[in-house]
């Protein structure tokens, strides 16, 4: 267990990242985190925040440009594209395995809770739940496996597949990248880990408050 959350330390620590994989390291990380039924415990906001901060830093980031203002819509449709194929992989796993994700039971390595919410918020939701739920840590994870589930349209499925991946990532790197300069974010990175993470949660815990308010 220790060595788990020393890896989990490791993954926002922008040095630790550049000395083993890289951005190739990241990019193999969004793409277990957002289609892979074991990934909802990366952490990809912060992870997305970070490579802005190492791509801003030309003297580490020096592939495959050596400018930053090159190497930012790279690495972004990179990430896009790795986000984008893990949802794809997430639909074709709930479509081909529909037998192992919707047992009443739930399974040791998919808990039934898990697969509740997010077919709950997507029953609410809609199409809109694959773009929303990109921003929602462990939704984000099963949503596309809950589309694949129930055979969600593959079209609208694509279309809000692909528009997510461009606000999730464009959003988060590129504020990643505008604030990797600054002072203050630098001393205080743990803080500001902190509080995207808390930003990107919030929506989650109020829907489950307001779920345990109306069956009190």
């Amino acid at each position: 267990m220790d060595v788990v959350i020393e890896f989990f330390k490791h993954l926002l620590d922008p040095d630790w990242i550049m000395k083993n994989g890289g951005l190739y390291l990241v990019l193999l990380i969004l793409f277990i985190e957002t289609g892979v039924f074991f990934g909802f415990l990366l952490p990809g906001d912060p992870l997305l925040f970070i490579s802005g901060m190492v791509i801003a830093s030309v003297n580490e980031a020096h592939y495959p440009f050596s400018s930053a203002m090159l190497n930012l819509p790279f690495w972004m449709l990179l990430f896009m594209a790795s986000t984008i194929v893990g949802n794809y992989f997430g639909y074709w796993f709930g479509k081909k395995f529909k037998f192992l994700i919707d047992r009443p039971e739930g399974t040791w390595f998919l808990k039934r809770k898990h697969i509740d919410t997010a077919h709950a918020f997507y029953e609410k939701r809609g199409g809109l739940t694959i773009l929303i739920a990109r921003f929602l840590p462990i939704i984000r994870t099963f949503a596309p496996i809950i589309a694949g589930t129930v055979k969600m349209d593959y079209k609208k499925f694509a279309f809000y597949n692909i528009a997510g991946a461009i606000l999730w990532v464009g959003s988060l790197t590129s504020l990643g990248y505008i604030l990797g300069d600054n002072v203050w974010v630098k001393k205080n990175l743990e803080y500001v880990m902190l509080g995207i993470i808390v930003i990107v949660t919030t929506p989650v815990i109020i829907k489950l408050f307001v779920k345990k308010e109306k069956l009190a």
